[in-house]
């Protein structure tokens, strides 16, 4: 037993929803790139403790991450989903309301930054980001995300160390290249309070001034 598995047994319980619809994007033949469950845990809990009412979250796949951001919402709280496939934003859908969460998650099928576009332009506004899409547009992303903020939001991205491929500066694939300056602006940035936590793939949480 590793120190993953330690805490993930004493912390996290999935329930029959979460493992159905971890199996099923499997099952499908979808990317088996699901948040792991102590990272779903934890999104969980950011939810909670920034007392976030409205969520925008970048890359649905199957809905997995989504349970457990919606699980969190209090009662009117919205979670909005961009997803540029259509059969996953289906899917990620028909999940969520297995969940009972249907009422409140909505998705926006296409390139997401064409829908962060039409975000800003309703004057929508977020309390909570979550990343999790095509990595070479973090850094595009990220900014569309502070437009987007109410004070105080929390922006959070996933896999921000490409399996380590960030620390070999001679790899300038494109999605690394995203992720790195992702993560530079992240630390330099004036608008934001911010850390990079390197577990699993690397997780980094900013906060809006």
């Amino acid at each position: 037993m590793d120190r993953y598995e330690y805490a993930r047994q004493l912390f996290v319980q999935e329930d029959e929803q979460l493992v159905h619809t971890r199996e099923a994007t499997v099952e499908r033949g979808m990317p088996a790139i699901n948040v792991k469950p102590d990272l779903g845990k934890l999104l969980h809990l950011l939810v909670k403790i920034a007392g976030a009412r409205d969520i925008l979250e970048i890359g649905a796949l199957g809905g997995y991450s989504g349970i457990w951001l919606a699980r969190a919402l209090p009662e009117g709280g919205t979670l909005t989903s961009l997803e540029i496939e259509e059969e996953y934003a289906n899917f990620a859908q028909s999940n969520l309301e297995r969940a009972g969460l249907g009422d409140k998650v909505s998705y926006r099928v296409g390139h997401a930054l064409e829908s962060l576009k039409q975000l800003e332009a309703e004057g929508r506004r977020f309390d909570l980001f979550f990343i999790d899409a095509d990595k070479d547009n973090y850094p595009h992303y990220l900014e569309s995300a502070i437009r987007l903020s109410n004070p105080g939001a929390l922006i959070i991205g996933d896999n921000v160390l490409r399996g380590d491929r960030v620390l070999d500066p001679s790899n300038t694939a494109p999605d690394v290249e995203g992720i790195r300056v992702f993560n530079r602006r992240l630390a330099e940035d004036e608008r934001l309070e911010s850390i990079l936590l390197p577990l699993h793939d690397g997780l980094s949480i900013a906060r809006v001034k």
